[in-house]
């Protein structure tokens, strides 16, 4: 019988995560500023949002005792983007992901760390909300954010 998980590790390995959605949501914001017409300066602000979000949760992981997973040379993009509606798209799946990611550390940590999940996500939900022009009554739930998507294109 394996041990139980610490609540240190729980709370490392879910920053980790945390950290690896904001890697990728860098990446795909610089796909998403070439590609949104009329809303760069939307795209360049959620830039640096993730990216200071990303250099803190670096610090984070350093206090928890871990050392930093590094950011990946190229992401794979959920679909081709073409257009501006696809870059609006891609924002809406980049920030449901990196509020799934939140949603996580927010269950597994505790104290200013759990504070600071929570805003996190709020955050990524408002954004996911204005590119999608919609919201989803659970963020940080894939399924509540695709039933959305889904229902805006029908």
């Amino acid at each position: 019988m394996s041990p139980q998980p610490t609540s240190a590790n729980r709370s490392l390995e879910a920053a980790q995560s945390a950290l690896a959605a904001e890697h990728a949501a860098a990446y795909g914001y610089g796909v998403i500023g070439a590609r949104a017409a009329g809303r760069q300066g939307e795209a360049r602000e959620a830039y640096g949002e993730h990216l200071a979000r990303r250099d803190a949760l670096a610090r984070t992981v350093r206090e928890l005792g871990g050392s930093p997973r590094s950011a990946e040379a190229a992401y794979a993009l959920p679909f081709a983007v073409r257009s501006t509606e696809d870059a609006e798209r891609l924002a809406a799946v980049i920030e449901d992901r990196v509020a799934g990611a939140y949603s996580d550390l927010v269950r597994a940590a505790e104290g200013p760390l759990r504070r600071e999940a929570a805003d996190a996500l709020s955050a990524a939900a408002v954004r996911a909300a204005r590119w999608r022009g919609v919201g989803v009554a659970f963020p940080g739930l894939t399924e509540r954010a695709d039933d959305a998507q889904r229902a805006r294109h029908s």
